[in-house]
């Protein structure tokens, strides 16, 4: 991780800070920085724009002169597209100009924008404002002190207030809360300041890896206690409940005429009455149970002609 100096808001050294690499260390993916940013302009548009076909404009219900015998040409219209005060044709109406942009790609659009600034050392890091009361004489002589000329981009915390307040009235500086953070206000900055608390990471951009659902362990722990579950067709069996449902961790139904079972979303599997569930295909195929030849795949058919070749070779 890179070290970078910590400021204090008099502009003297208070310390070190390290930038994590997962958000300051990347190179710039600019393709990416250039879709997001466009996606952002346009859906900043309106989109409200709109212009008269000749069905909207007034007047023009009669026909301006007889078909034949005038030497000019036929016209319906004196609203028609050509003529002055007519219709636009083919012109703008109001839409959406909204573009999908996928949460990854707009995270690593941040991600690679604050690189860049990096890369350049145009990121700041202060402790904090310690700016009780708004005032803007403050927040200037704080922004002075920090030696930075330029457009300048000041990320603040919620709580923030007094700071937010004092530095919305400088020209040549932009406010904005952390949790709004993006690419675009990024690179239309010279200088990016953050305080110790808005200083982003990797995980607060949503590049830490998820945590494991707890159910997910649950549905393990239950898996393998149904694996183990001694019922009347050995383990991994479980006899037929009085309601007919499906016991927890057994969801393959078998069948003791036909000593078939069948497999969840197969053909046959909501028609078929369950006289014993099974845990998974091996306890059932371990009881004497066989798949249905219409729900076998290609690899079991593999699988059984390897074993008729087998048996072949052993006669």
């Amino acid at each position: 991780m890179a070290t970078l100096t910590m400021k204090s808001a008099s502009g003297t050294d208070a310390g070190t800070v390290e930038l994590d690499d997962d958000v300051f260390g990347l190179v710039p993916n600019v393709p990416v920085m250039h879709q997001v940013v466009t996606a952002q302009l346009a859906a900043r548009r309106a989109g409200t724009q709109s212009t008269k076909t000749r069905a909207d404009v007034r007047g023009g219900g009669a026909k301006p002169f007889r078909q034949k015998g005038t030497g000019n040409a036929r016209q319906g219209s004196i609203r028609a597209p050509h003529f002055t005060g007519g219709g636009v044709a083919l012109g703008p109406k109001p839409r959406k100009y909204d573009q999908k942009t996928p949460k990854k790609m707009i995270k690593l659009a941040t991600r690679s924008a604050l690189s860049d600034r990096a890369a350049e050392g145009k990121v700041v890091v202060v402790d904090s404002w310690g700016i009780d009361t708004p005032k803007t004489k403050t927040a200037k002589q704080a922004l002075d002190a920090l030696q930075l000329d330029g457009q300048v981009l000041v990320v603040l915390g919620a709580d923030d207030d007094a700071a937010y307040m004092s530095f919305r009235n400088l020209p040549t500086v932009q406010v904005i809360k952390a949790s709004e953070l993006n690419a675009y206000d990024i690179l239309c900055c010279d200088w990016i300041v953050f305080t110790k608390a808005t200083l982003p990471t990797g995980t607060a951009l949503g590049d830490s890896s998820p945590t494991p659902a707890p159910k997910n362990a649950a549905a393990a722990e239950l898996a393998a206690d149904a694996a183990d579950h001694e019922g009347p067709h050995g383990a991994g069996s479980h006899a037929a409940l009085d309601d007919g449902s499906e016991p927890a961790g057994f969801p393959i139904k078998g069948n003791a005429d036909s000593m078939l079972y069948h497999v969840p979303g197969s053909r046959f599997y909501k028609q078929t009455i369950a006289e014993v569930w099974f845990a998974s295909e091996d306890a059932a195929e371990a009881a004497g149970f066989s798949k249905p030849g219409s729900q076998k795949s290609e690899s079991d058919d593999a699988a059984d002609d390897s074993a008729a070749d087998t048996e072949g070779e052993d006669a």
